[in-house]
């Protein structure tokens, strides 16, 4: 997989009213980095949330932990 075809996570910082995307491989770096370098390490930024949200249904799914046995 090159680079240009490397899955591309939405960051959101609602503090600066921005979302920006990046790579995957990048993403917990970026987002200390913003938080360090803008926000004096308060962790504002984040994985957007409704992508967040999405993949956390996607795993409770993919777990099963919503089926009655």
């Amino acid at each position: 997989m090159s680079d240009d075809d490397a899955p591309e996570v939405p960051i959101h910082c609602p503090a600066c009213e921005t979302t920006t995307r990046v790579p995957l491989d990048e993403l917990a770096e970026r987002i200390d980095r913003h938080n360090e370098s803008v926000h004096d390490g308060e962790e504002l930024a984040r994985v957007d949330p409704e992508l967040a949200a999405a993949f956390q249904d996607l795993v409770v799914e993919d777990l099963g932990l919503l089926e009655e046995e």
